[in-house]
């Protein structure tokens, strides 16, 4: 861990996510930033940026491929705020490329196929949506996989040289839900129906009892490790 991360580490331990993002918006003012994809952890964040009016720039991924029900989220959450959501889309040479000579779905036939889409859809935006910034916020909680178990509230991402800041790391899902039902926070509701986790439409499933929080994510494909690469655990 770097220096800067193991700081923001020291300093922000122990307070609650209000607190914690006031402290590292002040510290990285205008180059600090929260991705989001609607579900219920990022719309708590959001809560909290837009209602104190945080110096936080808040992005998504417009990947082409989301949910009608996360579209309604997306401008919901807009409306009530009143503050921009900035969408980053893939380029459309790259994403033209791939689907004249695959076909829109061929996530389906291989795990490269599938890792090249993400790699258009989601990675390449989001290292345009992180550049020249020095934080990264996002909704990343510990008991959402046993992957992110390992994971810190604060880190040093290498790849894009910045602190990576998760503030309700420790929370439990129901913590989460609580705080959504006590300041009436808009959500997704495919929550409701099964998806604990929700990412593009054809290649996100409800996920049955006693099935991993993941389970839904590319359930096509054998392995333990469910991640697009966003946020890979080394």
């Amino acid at each position: 861990m770097s220096d800067l991360a193991e700081k923001i580490k020291k300093e922000t331990e122990g307070l609650g996510p209000v607190e914690a993002l006031t402290l590292v918006s002040d510290i990285f003012r205008d180059k600090i930033v929260f991705s989001t994809s609607f579900g219920w952890e990022d719309q708590v964040i959001t809560h909290i940026i837009f209602a104190n009016n945080l110096p936080i720039k808040v992005f998504t991924l417009e990947t082409g491929r989301l949910f009608p029900e996360t579209y309604y989220v997306w401008n919901r959450t807009m409306e009530i705020y009143g503050k921009p959501i900035h969408a980053y889309y893939p380029q459309h040479e790259l994403l033209e490329k791939m689907v004249n000579a695959k076909g829109p779905n061929s996530f389906y036939e291989s795990v490269e196929n599938r890792k090249e889409c993400c790699g258009i859809r989601k990675i390449e935006p989001l290292n345009r949506a992180l550049e020249g910034n020095e934080c990264w916020i996002t909704g990343i909680r510990a008991e959402q996989s046993a992957n992110r178990q390992f994971m810190e509230h604060v880190e040093w991402d290498e790849p894009h040289q910045l602190v990576k800041f998760h503030p309700i790391y420790s929370w439990t899902l129901d913590e989460v839900k609580e705080y959504i039902k006590k300041y009436n926070i808009p959500y997704n509701t495919l929550h409701d129906r099964g998806f604990p986790s929700i990412g593009c439409a054809p290649c996100t499933r409800a996920v049955q009892p006693g099935e991993d929080f993941r389970a839904g994510r590319w359930w096509w494909e054998d392995q333990s490790k469910k991640e697009c690469g966003l946020h890979e655990v080394k």
